[in-house]
């Protein structure tokens, strides 16, 4: 990891910082139509998971399948997709968004088919007190 990590400026734009995990950043995407989270490694000029070596790959992986499961967990989807797409954004950043068959895009992916829409204060407070614990007490239990 690099103590001279920058989150991109299109991430800052449009995230949230939520915490920071051992390997990765944890962010919210300001789109408060789907529980949206991006991992970023904090691994400065990456933009694609084979260039992470052996141990930042297994450890992305363990973050990644933890996050799923929490967001699965507390949010109750139907599918959890994952992505690493870095089209727009060249940072390596992995998309977590817990779908529903229901929601607005099913069964599209959600980029590009209608405009954000923001969360407030008050959602952004209750979103991160529903998912910080979950994530501290699967922290705690992986020391």
């Amino acid at each position: 990891m690099s103590e001279k990590f920058e989150l991109h400026p299109q991430l800052a734009k449009d995230c949230f910082v939520i915490t920071d995990l051992p390997l990765s950043q944890l962010l919210l995407c300001n789109d408060s139509a789907f529980p949206w989270f991006i991992l970023v490694p904090k691994v400065d000029n990456v933009q694609d998971i084979y260039q992470l070596d052996w141990q930042q790959q297994q450890q992305l992986l363990n973050e990644s399948s933890m996050l799923s499961e929490v967001l699965m967990q507390e949010f109750n989807g139907d599918k959890m997709n994952v992505a690493a797409l870095g089209n727009v954004v060249p940072q390596l950043h992995l998309h977590h968004i817990v779908r529903y068959k229901n929601d607005v895009c099913w069964p599209k992916p959600i980029w590009g088919q209608q405009a954000l829409t923001p969360y407030t204060d008050e959602a952004l407070a209750v979103i991160k007190q529903r998912i910080l614990p979950n994530l501290s007490a699967i922290l705690a239990s992986d020391s």
